[in-house]
């Protein structure tokens, strides 16, 4: 190392020694920085004690917690692993948890589920619980909180047991049975000494979220509720089906159901379920799967002493009026269930036609093994010919009144004055009857016809046979049948336009066409006039029932296309067939023959003869 290397190094150092000597604090500077270093280090170990004390306090509560849990009758059974037990038959596919001891999940074969798979998840996971509390002197028992051990498990059946630490149990037991019908008990064993002596009931909550299982939400969400069965040969009846409600029953019930359009679970009870029971009815949104959150509270006797178990029985499976009056023999409890009312036939005067007339038919034509189209026309064409009779008397009943509309208009034409109008009704009910001609009797057979189409409003979008099934353009007759579709629901149309709903609207507005120009032919005067107002409100129908079946299945849709589609047909022809020459004839025979020998006057046309009578009698008082 040469001079001026070294030389270089000193100079180095002297200017470090220098720069730090002239930058290093002063006294001042290093007491408020000893300071602030005090107080972060004191703010440091306050926050860690912190800490440690919040984990103590955590630590201590768990261990308290540990202390009064291992203490819990239950101690063993709340606390272990969960399991899935399969019952499973050739029709039905259950799934039991065993922590908790309920349904988890149960598949409905052989029908096509809206994913397309050929089975319905009826529910699946967290959406079904049937949970039991049972209230004792210390502590409750509930079912949802305990894990039970599987025994006796067959493809069946299997018992659950939920051990206690003095060595008794609480057992479940489910059997499936060859069907859709499900038998479940519970039991207690060496717990009698913890129950209340008075304590003779067991509290059951029942909780599921129905499931979207149909293309058209708004449809299938009509015939979505829970429906109920007052013990003691008591009726049927239903929370609203279209809004949010929670009902209190007092009377004694024999079963609770939550029912979609086509699939349903009834909780049935052999004791009964005792009163006050509250169902409860929530609306989903439509887009989210689901229809409507169901929950029911409910009680049925129990036996603290655990001689006799709580027995139940459920039925899931379809909603179809023949195989549940088959699974309802299979019941063990000897009750006259009545669950085939879980099947929207109507009102009573519609379901009495529906059970006694269109089920027979139904049942015969689909044993025939035709498409489900097909027997729909079948049922048009039957329905058709049993009523023509009724139809041709009413057309008849048209015609003379319109072969007659020009004596009547020459007989009458002095009376058209707006005070004279009682009169001419009177002059025209007696030509009435000097012809022979009832105008009644075209309306009468008509009001017969109305409650088969009523009937098969309700028939025709329940018929589970239905669902499924295709025909023509129609993918399901169960369902609508969309020639366009645009995924935003758009006000008093959705968001689809269905074939068959535009189909029957135009027939509906032929046949409306050919009504009112057979009542114009027969109308006289006055009548003429008001006819015009009643003509236009007529052809405004079709387009409100436009609005109102779009979202309809289309089964029923086509249904009263070909309904109405025969209905204008017959007309037509009847119309053609008619020889109004002849049939005058006919009405003046009968009116030289009532001229000769007059009949008392009767019925419609007496009272108004009487009406005009008490009129003029009035008119005289008045004038007087």
């Amino acid at each position: 190392m040469n001079k001026d290397t070294i030389m270089g190094f000193v100079l180095i150092a002297l200017v470090l020694l220098a720069f730090s000597w002239y930058n290093q604090p002063s006294a001042e500077q290093m007491e408020a920085q000893r300071k602030q270093d005090s107080i972060a280090n004191l703010k440091s170990q306050t926050l860690m004690q912190e800490k440690e004390t919040e984990r103590e306090r955590q630590a201590r509560q768990m261990q308290k917690q540990t202390e009064a849990d291992t203490t819990a009758l239950f101690y063993e059974a709340l606390n272990g692993t969960s399991e899935l037990v399969v019952l499973e038959n050739e029709k039905l596919a259950l799934t039991l948890d065993t922590k908790g001891g309920s349904l988890k999940k149960a598949v409905i074969k052989g029908f096509k589920g809206i994913d397309g798979t050929n089975d319905v998840t009826l529910f699946d996971g967290d959406d079904h619980l049937l949970n039991f509390l049972l209230a004792g002197k210390q502590e409750n028992i509930v079912t949802s909180e305990l894990y039970f051990t599987p025994s006796e498990q067959t493809a069946q059946g299997v018992t659950l047991t939920a051990q206690a630490a003095n060595g008794g149990n609480v057992v479940m037991k489910y059997h499936l049975g060859q069907d859709y019908l499900l038998s479940l008990s519970i039991q207690v064993n060496g717990l009698a000494g913890i129950f209340p002596p008075s304590y003779k009931e067991v509290e059951m909550e029942w909780t599921d979220h129905c499931r979207q299982q149909e293309k058209g939400y708004s449809f299938e969400n009509r015939y979505t509720g829970i429906f109920y069965k007052e013990a003691q040969d008591g009726g049927t009846d239903n929370l609203p089906e279209t809004s949010d409600k929670t009902k209190t029953i007092e009377e004694r019930l024999d079963w609770v159901a939550f029912r979609n359009q086509f699939f349903s679970i009834a909780l049935i009870s052999k004791d009964d379920f005792s009163g006050n029971a509250t169902l409860s009815s929530r609306q989903e949104q439509k887009g989210t799967g689901y229809l409507k959150q169901f929950e029911a509270k409910l009680k049925t006797a129990f036996d603290p002493t655990g001689q006799k178990a709580s027995e139940l029985e459920m039925y899931i499976g379809p909603n179809d009026f023949r195989l549940i009056q088959a699974v309802e023999q299979q019941s063990s409890f000897g009750k006259d269930l009545d669950l085939e009312q879980l099947v929207n036939l109507g009102w009573w005067l519609l379901r009495w036609i529906n059970r006694w007339f269109t089920l027979y038919v139904f049942d015969w034509l689909t044993g025939l093994g035709l498409n489900m189209g097909i027997v729909l026309i079948l049922i048009t064409l039957l329905l058709k010919a049993i009523t023509f009779p009724m139809v041709k008397k009413s057309y008849m009943s048209s015609a003379k009144m319109r072969v007659l509309k020009p004596k009547f208009e020459e007989a009458t034409k002095h009376l058209d004055k707006p005070e004279d109008q009682m009169k001419k009704q009177q002059e025209m009910m007696s030509l009435y009857s000097k012809y022979g001609v009832s105008p009644l009797s075209g309306c009468l057979p008509m009001l017969i016809q109305m409650p088969i189409w009523l009937a098969m409003f309700f028939f025709v979008p329940n018929a589970i046979q239905l669902r499924g099934e295709s025909f023509l353009w129609m993918s399901d007759l169960s369902t609508y049948d969309p020639i366009v579709e645009w995924g935003t629901n758009v006000w008093g149309i959705g968001d689809h336009l269905s074939l068959t709903c535009i189909l029957f609207c135009v027939a509906q507005l032929v046949y409306t066409w050919f009504s009112m120009q057979q009542q114009k032919d027969q109308m006289v005067g006055q009548q003429a006039e008001q006819m015009k107002m009643m003509q236009w409100m007529m052809y405004i129908m079709p387009l409100m029932f436009f609005f109102i079946f779009n979202d309809y299945s289309s089964g029923l849709n086509f249904y009263y296309f070909i309904s109405l589609f025969m209905s204008a047909a017959i007309m037509y022809t009847l119309r053609k067939t008619t020889d109004d020459k002849k049939l005058l004839a006919i009405l003046e025979a009968n009116y030289q023959a009532n001229k000769n020998n007059p009949k008392k006057t009767s019925g419609l046309a007496a009272r108004l003869a009487a009406m005009q009578k008490q009129a003029e009698e009035m008119q005289k008082q008045r004038n007087r």
